[in-house]
């Protein structure tokens, strides 16, 4: 599968953050209503630690020299499964996205024979819009693995924080406490043990994943009794937006239907409420038992929109 005449696909740099940004905005205003990238998102999954962009990153540049596509991998832990990202101006570039994807497969299947795998399992993103991607991946061998809904609430009329069920306490997690961030992780890492995608990864990795973190007290744990029991991340992506943003919700098995994630996300809710933030999103994936939604219906949250995962295994390069 080629390139129409005249275009021509490279390597990116990160002298082309700019022209993959205008890119990644046209086609996230398509999919979801609004840009959900910064300049700071490109340029991180440029060099994140398990992608080379002189190998596993493409751009696709019009007759004019304009970029109009870019693909490329993500695989935050470089263990399990591999995302495919392929961006294109929706107005300009359809007719790239399919050449972009097959690259990508062709990439994917040898990662699978540098990582000594027979196949490695490739998932992509399609949003309600994109019903053209959609058919692109369905002929490319892909079928529907999940649906993900994406939940928002306003914060203008946020009620006020009613105190927690009798034995439990929440509180923001203490950062400078590596034993606390222990459990944090511990917690995060017991409550979706059964879910089905869940990847473990050692308190080293995860850490050294999260990074600096600028808003600690943006994250929270819950006590049962004085066990720690809960724990809840916060994210910056919503913050163009003026949206707080939870990554993670994690409640201990022993310990759900207690009211111990409600009283998790009133927290958040009422410390974005204090950032000035105007809404508050999550996502849920609606294969995971461990978030129901009517959990997030309870503390006022509504759907506003969802995105399918599709899924394909590719054969490692060589077999």
């Amino acid at each position: 599968m080629t390139l129409p005449a005249g275009w021509t696909a490279r390597r990116p740099t990160l002298d082309d953050v700019p022209a993959i940004l205008t890119v990644v905005h046209a086609a996230d205003t398509f999919a979801i209503g609004h840009p959900d990238f910064d300049a700071e998102d490109v340029e991180a999954s440029l060099t994140a630690p398990y992608v080379d962009p002189t190998r596993d990153s493409w751009l696709a540049v019009d007759p004019d020299g304009t970029v109009v596509g870019w693909a490329t991998v993500d695989n935050p832990t470089g263990v399990g499964r591999e995302f495919v990202e392929v961006y294109v101006d929706p107005d300009r570039a359809g007719i790239v996205r399919a050449p972009l994807l097959a690259r990508q497969l062709d990439r994917v299947a040898e990662r699978a024979a540098e990582r000594g795998l027979p196949a490695l399992t490739v998932r992509c993103a399609v949003f309600a819009p994109e019903r053209d991607w959609e058919r692109t991946l369905r002929e490319s061998g892909f079928t529907l693995a999940k649906r993900y809904v994406r939940m928002n609430r306003s914060l203008a009329d946020l009620p006020a924080e009613p105190p927690p069920p009798a034995g439990v306490s929440v509180r923001p997690v203490r950062p400078d406490d590596e034993a606390e961030l222990r459990e944090f992780h511990r917690v995060h890492d017991t409550a979706f043990g059964d879910t089905p995608d869940h990847e473990p990864l050692s308190y080293e990795r995860w850490r050294a994943r999260i990074g600096d973190v600028t808003a600690w007290d943006e994250w929270f744990v819950a006590e049962v009794d004085g066990v720690l029991a809960g724990a809840l991340q916060s994210s910056d992506q919503g913050l163009d937006q003026q949206e707080g943003f939870v990554r993670s919700l994690s409640v201990l098995p022993a310990y759900r239907r207690r009211g111990v994630g409600a009283a998790l996300l009133r927290r958040a809710f009422a410390r974005y409420a204090e950032k000035g933030r105007l809404s508050v999103g999550l996502g849920v994936d609606l294969t995971n038992p461990t978030a129901p939604v009517s959990l997030y219906r309870s503390v006022g949250l509504r759907e506003t929109w969802w995105s399918d995962m599709y899924e394909l295994v590719v054969p490692a390069a060589g077999v």
